[in-house]
């Protein structure tokens, strides 16, 4: 087999961006390709999920009141083992967890960042086989390096994120992630076992055809965005329609196609949960970050996403994000009084 070394893998691609800060210590290179370790032991068992027992709910409910797929636990323990045996975070946050996690041991406590994840987002499609995924953010601590991480260190507004990404478990696997330098995506290549560059310096188009959103809850939202909603749909190609609607129920496949092709993604909170059902700090801050860095935009309809001080571990919010044009377009509705 002949291997094209035009081509970086992510180990080659992070050492290469590293050598360019001759003070990096490496450290935030390390983490990126620890996660990318245990994205690829995830889809490993995504891959086989038919064939072995971890389909389906596990019997148990998580934080948010949700039923727990089996396929989460093994996820979320991957991902937590990976980061624990490396030298590179000092805790972790998880959807799948009441409570932060801390590594309390000489080399975690030396470590400089903490992590943040969604193991497996849109796990109710685990049986069905649709793309599922996996969110993560991280954060630079403020805690005194040398001592175990706090509470304080998970609970910091998205902008201070120093990187994000998402794993989409799809026909291909596919590694994004986010630093303020840009957004750069790998596809695994299961001949040689590693995520290869394959979406150099990712641009969200200024605008697209899609929208994606539940439909199921029209009458659940406020006035204002079913407005936006129907001037969705009866736009004429003059002025830059009728959107397409596409809506997967996996956010990371949606927000993956919206960033790839242009769209806009809305979650809104509605009469019954007017906070919305999507995380604060597992899901929304990761995707603001990479959208924002892409050139797009993520609001919760009044406030920019990344600006929100969390209070809570599970925070809700409702969520906004795509195109930076659709995304101005849907303000001039929802900002109505």
């Amino acid at each position: 087999m002949t291997i094209n070394r035009k081509i970086l893998t992510l180990d080659e691609f992070t050492i290469q961006q590293m050598r360019q800060f001759p003070s990096a210590t490496g450290e935030l290179s390390s983490l990126l390709r620890d996660i990318g370790l245990a994205a690829k032991r995830v889809n490993v068992e995504v891959n086989k999920a038919g064939l072995v027992d971890i389909l389906g709910d596990a019997g148990t409910v998580n934080i948010q009141g949700e039923d727990v797929k089996k396929l989460d636990i093994y996820a979320n323990n991957q991902f937590m083992g990976v980061l624990q045996h490396g030298i590179s975070c000092a805790g972790i946050g998880s959807e799948e967890l009441d409570d932060f996690v801390v590594f309390d041991d000489e080399i975690s406590n030396n470590s400089k960042y903490v992590v943040q994840f969604d193991p497996l987002d849109g796990s109710g499609n685990i049986d069905v086989n649709i793309s599922i995924g996996t969110i993560f953010s991280v954060y630079r601590r403020i805690s005194e390096v040398g001592q175990p991480c706090v509470k304080e260190d998970f609970l910091q507004p998205g902008s201070r994120q120093v990187a994000a990404g998402y794993i989409i478990y799809g026909s291909s696997t596919m590694y994004v992630y986010a630093t303020k330098r840009g957004v750069n995506g790998f596809t695994l290549d299961p001949a040689i076992g590693e995520f290869c560059l394959s979406h150099p310096d990712i641009k969200c188009p200024p605008s697209g055809k899609v929208y994606s959103v539940n439909h199921g809850n029209f009458f659940q939202y406020t006035i204002n965005t079913r407005e936006y909603i129907n001037v969705c749909q009866k736009k004429d190609k003059t002025n830059g329609g009728p959107y397409t609607q596409r809506y997967i129920g996996s956010m990371v496949a949606d927000v993956h196609r919206n960033l790839m092709k242009g769209g806009i993604f809305l979650y809104p909170g509605t009469l019954d949960k007017p906070n919305g059902k999507l995380r604060l700090l597992y899901e929304c801050n990761p995707f603001a970050f990479i959208v924002e860095i892409a050139g797009g935009r993520a609001t919760d309809g009044k406030r920019r996403i990344l600006e929100i001080e969390p209070t809570e571990l599970h925070q809700r919010t409702p969520f906004f994000v795509g195109s930076k044009d659709m995304m101005d377009e849907l303000d001039t509705y929802l900002q109505k009084d």
